[in-house]
C-alpha cells in the first residue's frame, strides 16, 4: 500500500516535510489500535453527598446504605488528559547513521513529531525541550495547531553538535511541569547514562510518567566491521586504529551488558524503557509502547 511505504525509513529519508511523515506515521500506528492510546477524559471520586430524588441511581454507594441506612451517592469531578514533555538528545553522538537511512537523531525527531501529532490531535498540551533547557530551546506545553507547527518547525530543525548534559536537560524537563504529566526521552544514553537514570527515576518520584527511548543504529550494537580499521568518537574525534575481527565478540558483549544495564535500571525505576533500532517502522516501534497503555512508566 503506498501510504504504508511512506513510513519506511529508507523512504523517510528522502521527505523534508515532518508534518507529512508524522501524519503518515499516525495514521499507520492509530489503524491498529482499537482504543485511544493515551488518558482520554475521566471521571475520579470527589466526594459524597445525600441522596436526593432524581440522582442517578447507579452512583448511591449501597454498601455505604448496608453501614449507616442512608442513601449517599457519590460525585466525581472530571480530570484531562496529562500534559507531556518531549526531551531530544542533540548530542553529536546521534548525528550517527552508520548505514542506515537515517541518523539517531533524525529517527528520534520523526518518533517524537508521530507522538506529539497523535496527543495534538487529542487536544492535548505539548512541550519540547531540546538541549539542556537553559542555552537550549525551550517550548511551554500549549494546545493548538499553530503551537503544534512551532514544535514540528523546532524538531525539524535540530542539529547534532557537541555533548548533552542529560541529566540537566530531564531535570529542567521534569521541573517546568507544572503539573503531573508525561516525559518522554530520546537518547542514546551515551552522555553520563547513570545521572540520566537517575533523573529520569527522580521524574518519577514527582509523578510523572516517563518514557524512556534509547534510539541506537544496527551497526553500534553489533560490529560487524573485519579487519583492522580507524574508528573515530563521533563526539571528541579521537581516533584509533582496532583490530575490528578480534574486537568483534567483546565488543559485542560489552554492548548487550550496557543495554542490560539500561534497561534493568530503568524497568526498576518505573521507567518505561524501548530500546529502538533506526531500521525499525516507526510505527511499529510507537505501536509497541501504546498498546502498552494505560499509563505510561509500566515495564513490559
Amino acid at each position: 500500500m503506498p501510504d504504508a511505504l511512506l513510513v519506511e525509513p529508507a523512504l523517510l529519508a528522502g521527505i523534508s516535510d515532518l508534518d507529512l511523515i508524522a501524519r503518515r506515521v499516525v495514521d499507520g500506528l492509530v489503524s491498529g489500535l482499537h482504543r485511544s492510546p493515551f488518558h482520554g477524559f475521566s471521571a475520579e471520586f470527589h466526594q459524597y453527598r445525600h441522596y436526593r430524588p432524581g440522582d442517578d441511581v447507579k452512583h448511591v454507594d449501597w454498601k455505604l446504605f448496608a453501614r449507616t441506612d442512608r442513601l449517599y451517592t457519590k460525585q466525581f469531578q472530571e480530570t484531562t488528559n496529562l500534559p507531556a514533555s518531549f526531551v531530544i538528545d542533540t548530542s553529536a553522538s546521534m548525528g550517527f547513521a552508520g548505514s542506515g537511512p537515517l541518523t539517531k537523531l533524525r529517527y528520534a525527531v520523526v518518533l517524537a513529531a508521530a507522538l506529539s501529532h497523535l496527543l495534538a490531535r487529542q487536544g492535548d498540551q505539548v512541550a519540547l525541550l531540546l538541549g539542556d533547557g537553559g542555552a537550549g530551546r525551550y517550548l511551554a506545553p500549549r494546545g493548538g495547531r499553530v503551537h503544534q507547527r512551532a514544535i514540528l518547525h523546532a524538531l525539524a530543525a535540530a542539529e547534532a553538535a557537541g555533548p548533552w548534559p542529560a541529566a540537566a536537560a530531564v531535570r529542567a524537563a521534569a521541573l517546568r511541569m507544572a503539573r503531573r504529566g508525561l516525559v518522554f526521552v530520546f537518547t542514546d544514553l551515551y552522555d553520563d547514562e547513570a545521572s540520566t537514570l537517575a533523573e529520569l527515576r527522580h521524574a518519577v518520584s514527582m509523578g510523572h510518567d516517563v518514557a524512556l527511548f534509547h534510539v541506537l543504529t544496527r551497526d553500534e550494537v553489533t560490529l560487524t566491521a573485519a579487519g583492522v580499521h580507524e574508528f573515530e568518537d563521533v563526539e571528541t574525534g579521537a581516533t584509533r586504529e582496532v583490530d575490528a575481527t578480534a574486537m568483534a565478540g567483546p565488543y559485542t558483549a560489552r554492548v548487550r551488558a550496557f543495554l542490560d544495564e539500561a534497561r534493568t535500571t530503568a524497568q526498576a525505576g518505573g521507567i518505561d524503557y524501548s530500546l529502538v533500532d533506526t531500521r525499525m517502522l516507526p510505527q511499529d516501534v510507537l505501536r509497541r509502547f501504546l498498546v502498552r497503555q494505560p499509563g505510561v512508566g509500566r515495564t513490559p
